[in-house]
């Protein structure tokens, strides 16, 4: 394809058709990295119509599931295949490190392995026991239709993946639109579709802003279904433009994820350590621009100081630049407007009262950090509570905020104080406590004594305003998926309900 040809609609890769580009920007160095066609509502229509044309009428949501399975185990191969190629373009594209975007691929290639083997797993419906032998009765389920997919900037290829994999599985077509700040992984991956056999149609992909794209495929009337993962001000936006149309719709929308830590977790040397990193993890990978980050530190007030001094002494020693370049441990957030998002947080939060501890600007230039990238120091802000906008609020950026406690049921409280749900963990050494205390949290996910791993087996989502639905799992699979149920009558007789 063209730089001037990166929206893909049945089958073929076309300019926007208004002729509008957008230029795609290396977060590290405000550089352009790639020209992409701009799309609008024509276009986005176009690839409705394509997506529905190939459910109605074409051969996909009929081909066998084994066939639809071995699809995506082949797109699953070329990912790998390619792993190193796509790494360096999600890399360059979010800035997040090489090694996390070869992580990205290898979770990717996952995802799709594991949505072939299940959809084959459960295909042949259940049967449903009617009390008779003479009725047959079985549930089955048939994909939904037309899937508008809507995906983030900071996970592109990863998000793109988790919804075009089951709606794939499932018998769906789709149309998809990547972050307009980083399309390029989601591009690639559409290519190795097609060449894994995907018919034209199926897949399509238009490149463009939320407006008018996304709020186009969420409206549109040919659309059965809308996925999207984002903020929630845009996430409540798509809801209320599905709304008319009746759609299912499945948001996930970040969250404010508390990481608790009792003082029993660090009573050894190798327990301190231990969950000194992972809180580091848990807070700064990918500049803190994970929808699950550990961005909230509840510790007990016994370990407070301890704790929280030797985060900032690590904090302060994370190597920063472009993510490609050997020995960077964390590279620059996505934008120049997520910049200032991040630096209007931190000053917000001194001026409300909390404790820089480090960090809290951004970094001196270097030879792996330009002067034009979009850099921030990883900060750590004490002393903080719940009237802080910081605390409150998805910051999205490489900003730590701690908060103490000192019993069990506050720990509990201040974790579970959020309007989101997405994400916890909590770390003890008394497995009893660490188990009551996870039973607890209204979160989708809760971390016992670790943070971040998932698996394409466990569904993903939240409680609260951190959305509705999940992804992965065989509930991930449900999505995508409308149930029937079929009841056979085997000796038909007259009813004999009216005497006529």
């Amino acid at each position: 394809m063209s730089a001037a040809e990166t929206i893909h609609v049945d089958g073929v890769w076309r300019a926007a058709a208004s002729g509008a580009q957008r230029e795609v920007l290396d977060p590290a160095d405000a550089k352009t990295l790639a020209v992409v066609s701009e799309g609008g509502a024509e276009d986005t229509d176009a690839a409705v119509a394509a997506a529905r044309r190939a459910f109605d009428t074409g051969p996909w949501p009929h081909t066998p599931v084994a066939e639809r399975a071995a699809l995506l185990r082949r797109v699953a191969d070329l990912l790998q295949r390619d792993r190193e190629k796509i790494a360096l373009l999600e890399s360059r594209d979010t800035g997040k490190t090489l090694e996390e975007g070869r992580v990205d691929v290898d979770d990717v290639t996952n995802a799709f392995r594991y949505f072939a083997q299940i959809v084959v797993g459960e295909s042949a419906g259940r049967v449903v026991d009617a009390g008779t032998q003479d009725v047959h009765s079985v549930v089955v389920h048939e994909p939904v239709g037309v899937c508008a997919l809507i995906a983030p900037w900071n996970y592109p290829l990863l998000q793109a993946s988790w919804k075009i994999a089951p709606a794939l599985a499932a018998g769906n077509t789709f149309v998809v639109k990547p972050s307009e700040l980083t399309p390029l992984s989601t591009m690639y991956l559409m290519e190795l579709l097609v060449e894994a056999g995907l018919p034209a149609g199926v897949g399509n992909l238009v490149t463009g802003t939320g407006d008018p794209v996304g709020a186009r495929m969420a409206e549109h009337p040919d659309v059965d279904l809308v996925s999207f993962t984002g903020g929630l001000v845009s996430g409540t936006k798509v809801m209320q433009a599905a709304a008319p149309g009746v759609k299912k719709v499945a948001l996930e929308l970040g969250g404010k994820n508390p990481n608790v830590v009792f003082a029993d977790a660090c009573d050894t040397a190798e327990g301190f350590d231990t969950a000194v990193d992972q809180a580091l993890n848990a807070a700064f990978i990918h500049s803190g621009q994970v929808c699950s980050a550990g961005a909230r530190l509840i510790i007990e007030e016994s370990i407070r100081e301890r704790f929280v001094a030797e985060l900032a002494r690590r904090a302060e020693k994370i190597k920063l630049g472009r993510g490609t370049e050997p020995g960077v441990e964390c590279g620059p957030l996505v934008s120049a407007r997520q910049l200032d998002k991040v630096e209007a947080y931190v000053a917000a939060a001194l001026e409300e009262g909390a404790l820089l501890r480090c960090g809290g600007a951004q970094p001196e230039p270097s030879d792996v950090r330009p002067a034009t990238g979009y850099f921030y120091l990883p900060t750590i802000l004490d002393q903080c509570n719940r009237e802080m906008r910081v605390v409150r609020e998805e910051t999205f950026g490489p900003i730590l905020t701690v908060e103490s406690f000192r019993t069990e049921d506050e720990a509990i409280a201040l974790a579970n104080d959020t309007e989101y749900g997405l994400a916890g963990a909590v770390w003890s050494s008394d497995t009893a406590r660490a188990r009551r205390v996870a039973g607890r949290l209204r979160h989708g996910t809760v971390w016992i004594n670790d943070y971040h791993p998932y698996l394409p087996q466990a569904e993903w989502g939240g409680f609260g305003k951190s959305g509705i639905g999940r992804e992965l799992g065989p509930s991930g699979l449900a999505e995508y998926r409308e149930t029937k149920h079929i009841y056979e009558n085997l000796r038909p007789a007259p009813v004999r309900w009216f005497a006529g």
